[in-house]
């Protein structure tokens, strides 16, 4: 498979980043998907409260991890209330 001239580019740029500055970029994409995720969540559910959308977020990001998946459940099940 050959290698595109962008994806060959991006790459050199991200080896050229210190350790320091990768993870700063992961850290904004994954605030960037939160945000995404929060807002389909808002437009399905426009009901839901600030922190009910946090909890259901974070449920479908955990959602390959039973142990945590039940500590939201238990947090949604009080945010709830």
């Amino acid at each position: 498979m050959r290698v595109s001239e962008v994806e060959s580019e991006y790459q050199r740029r991200v080896d050229a980043m210190s350790i320091k500055e990768k993870v700063a970029r992961s850290a904004a994409m994954l605030a960037w998907t939160r945000q995404q995720m929060a807002a389909r969540i808002r437009h399905r559910s426009p009901e839901l409260t600030d922190e009910e959308i946090k909890w259901r977020v974070a449920q479908q990001l955990y959602e390959s991890e039973p142990a945590v998946i039940a500590m939201i459940h238990r947090r949604l099940a009080n945010v709830s209330s």
